[in-house]
């Protein structure tokens, strides 16, 4: 079991009503808030009316029209408005995206230079405002992590940055919010949660504790996925979803596994940096063509994993470790299939034209040598070819 260290400091308010504890929550950290948000559905269902009466006492001023894949623009524009008005505290309303941007934002408040830069030269951060999360889409579990990812449409590149002061000190999680997230975009989150319970399991050496404790939630979401696309106001659907993606990326699962690079992630953030595709919808289109290209890279390491796999989440028996593995591929690709996501690049108007050059990228930013079963250039495009 490997050395770990381990500082959770987010207040988080689980359930049905919690944002009304929200004002006394945000009051320790001052009185000068930024509300962060993105499309204007918190305005369409209510809560953004019901932010502003609640925090009426407070010094308001909004951020909207954050994007699906958070772009740099948004980032400088939200710098620009806590420095003009003073902003003690960020509070991002919305999914990973928004959260996400408010991470650069309260970072790129005390960066002396353009927020790009602090990003693409991955600078030290040593100080940010503090963040509070409203959660509304159960994705990505920023409200629950000190990481974020940034795009820049100018150079197409999708990168992320990360520090510990960037964990939230607050995320309100009401399962309700997410009942108006459509189906679509319910299943992409399910994917993403999946894959980040994906990379931290298939690791060079894991924790008897660790396995069990991943493939708990492996299971739930993919026990309760389907009823959220069918009955989108299941509250146990929801919550258990918004629950498994809070703890599914912040190490709460894996402490002691001895982790490599996401390397799925980093493949797929090529394919959100050039064509704005979905995050959840590329690894899950990803996801079972990489499993089948590295079980002919290095079948001695994967197909045992990728059999237990099979066994401990899928609950398959047999065996034949070689046919577990690819059962194992097949049933993730069946279920994301089920869940009516689309599973070929062909199908999301993505062709081979740029392969290349992100393949190349990919291996540049993405530390892939350092994945799992390293990854090469040539391997980055056979995955790739692989997903049309």
């Amino acid at each position: 079991m490997e050395n770990f260290n381990f500082c959770i400091g987010v207040n988080v308010l689980f359930g049905r009503d919690q944002i009304q504890n929200l004002p006394a929550a945000l009051s320790e950290y001052g009185k000068k808030v930024l509300l962060v948000y993105g499309g204007g559905s918190i305005k369409k269902n209510g809560l953004y009316d019901s932010l502003m009466s609640l925090l009426g006492d407070y010094e308001v001023y909004v951020l909207s029209g954050v994007a699906p894949n958070p772009r740099i623009d948004s980032v400088r524009e939200g710098v620009k408005l806590c420095r003009q008005y003073g902003i003690e505290v960020i509070l991002a309303v919305g999914g990973g995206s928004v959260i996400d941007c408010s991470k650069a934002i309260a970072a790129a408040v005390y960066y002396d230079g353009d927020p790009w830069e602090m990003i693409a030269m991955q600078k030290p951060i040593e100080k940010a405002l503090p963040i509070a999360t409203v959660l509304t889409l159960a994705a990505t579990g920023s409200e629950a992590d000190t990481g974020g990812v940034i795009s820049n449409p100018e150079t197409k590149e999708k990168l992320g940055f990360g520090a510990p002061v960037l964990m939230p000190k607050v995320s309100v999680m009401d399962p309700t919010y997410t009942f108006s997230v459509p189906a679509s975009q319910t299943a992409a989150g399910c994917a993403d949660i999946l894959s980040h319970l994906m990379e931290q399991y298939f690791v060079p050496a894991s924790t008897y504790m660790g396995d069990l404790l991943v493939e708990a939630v492996m299971k739930t979401i993919i026990k309760y996925a389907p009823v959220a696309v069918c009955e989108p106001e299941d509250y146990e659907a929801r919550a258990q979803i918004m629950w498994g993606s809070s703890i599914a990326d912040n190490a709460t699962l894996c402490n002691g596994n001895q982790l490599a690079v996401f390397g799925v992630h980093a493949m797929e953030h090529e394919l959100s940096a050039h064509y704005d595709l979905t995050h959840g919808v590329g690894l899950a289109i990803l996801t079972p063509r990489w499993m089948r290209h590295v079980m002919k890279k290095a079948p001695e390491v994967t197909i045992p994993r990728f059999a237990h796999f099979a066994k401990a989440v899928w609950g398959m028996e047999g065996d034949n470790e070689n046919i577990l593995a690819e059962q194992a591929a097949d049933a993730l690709e069946h279920f994301f299939r089920e869940l009516q996501i689309p599973m070929s690049l062909n199908s999301v108007g993505i062709d081979d034209s740029r392969f290349e050059e992100m393949a190349e990228h990919a291996v540049q930013t993405g530390s892939l040598e350092y994945a799992w079963i390293g990854l090469e250039k040539e391997d980055v495009r056979g995955i790739l070819e692989m997903c049309l």
